[in-house]
């Protein structure tokens, strides 16, 4: 049942990303969900220092805060400062992400984290995290209750909001013409990764996180420049990066959210060179 949950996990986070990530692939801001990824730390230690508990629900929050905070002060940066887009998201997270380590640093001995732990996860001992909760007599993991119902969240706001999402995403200018409130779905989007980012990484690490936001989608948009297709596509590849990854470390005794990211790249790798070669027959 260990390799079930460890690929159950790896699929739910690789598809609730991947839907993510192709509209921020599609806004030129694949990015944005490493800055989040990364300035969630302080949010963190800040919720642990406050509470004294390493319970989810206040490491949670105080990272979803921070998660926001991040994605207003890109905003803020990049529409009010005038700086480019990529310079704001790096100014962002490594101010965010360097204020956590200090904190770490600071409170060492009060605070059990560790920003390691954070980065790549541990998405191998999730089936030792047994949850209370027990369904048909198997006792399920606790980042299973927790990463589920973010996929359904997100599989939800992207069928609901796929309209305004999309309209916002192609054609700002039109989508403000007619009244749509842009900044309103901007920020939606925003929540909506701060919220996958900040849940999943407990599980499967910053590093997974981030790679399954972008290459899965960048893959799919290799193969496809429609938008619905792209995204049941992005989602197909996750999942088969999840797969793959898992059995790769198992073969190679190595780090399976490693082994996850390794697959995901070498999909994207295989899906380009291939489109090269097309093309040249063509």
């Amino acid at each position: 049942m260990s390799a079930f949950w460890i690929i159950l996990v790896g699929s739910l986070v690789a598809c609730s990303c991947a839907l993510l990530g192709s509209f921020l692939i599609l806004r030129r801001m694949a990015m944005v969900g490493d800055a989040i990824a990364h300035a969630v730390l302080p949010g963190i230690v800040i919720a642990f220092l406050i509470t004294e508990s390493r319970a989810s629900l206040p490491i949670l929050i105080g990272a979803a805060i921070t998660g926001m905070l991040t994605t207003v002060l890109i905003e803020v940066l990049n529409k009010k400062g005038g700086l480019q887009e990529d310079a704001s998201i790096g100014i962002s997270f490594t101010f965010l992400f360097a204020i956590g380590v200090i904190l770490i640093s600071a409170f060492a001995g009060q605070v059990d984290l560790d920003q390691d732990c954070v980065l790549n996860g541990e998405i191998d001992y999730l089936p030792l995290d047994i949850g209370s909760i027990v369904f048909l007599g198997q006792s399920i993991p606790r980042s299973v209750w927790t990463i589920l119902p973010t996929f359904l969240i997100i599989l939800g706001f992207v069928g609901i909001g796929f309209k305004g999402l999309r309209l916002t995403t192609f054609d700002n200018e039109f989508a403000a013409a007619i009244g749509v409130n842009v900044a309103l779905w901007h920020y939606l989007l925003m929540g909506a990764v701060s919220l996958t980012t900040v849940v999943s990484f407990e599980a499967v690490g910053a590093i997974l996180v981030v790679a399954f936001l972008v290459i899965p989608p960048s893959a799919a948009y290799l193969v496809t420049h429609k938008l619905k297709p792209m995204l049941v596509l992005s989602c197909v590849i996750g999942i088969l990066s999840a797969v793959g990854g898992y059995y790769l470390a198992v073969f190679l005794d190595s780090s399976t959210a490693a082994c996850m990211a390794v697959v995901s790249g070498l999909i994207f790798f295989s899906i380009f060179v291939f489109g090269k070669i097309k093309s040249v027959f063509n």
